[in-house]
């Protein structure tokens, strides 16, 4: 009797650990993964249109006046 009512107790925490957080974290780890690969692919895309002058209202402004200079943080 206390062995049974000890494996309903493991099956239920393990039934809740799956479900709570092993497959939600799978899930976000997926979906991270399909961002990162879309932001990859898009950003040749981005650099090609975003490079030289910007059309603002009929006047045409430099971008490379309005870039601010960082240093990357390794």
């Amino acid at each position: 009797m206390l062995k049974d009512i000890f494996w309903c107790i493991i099956i239920y925490l393990l039934y809740r650990f799956i479900f709570e957080l092993v497959i939600p974290i799978a899930k976000t780890v997926n979906k991270i993964k399909k961002t990162v690969t879309q932001m990859q692919q898009d950003q040749p895309k981005n650099n090609q249109s975003n490079t030289g002058t910007q059309q603002t209202k009929g006047s045409t402004t430099n971008i490379n006046d309005e870039y601010i200079d960082y240093e990357d943080v390794k």
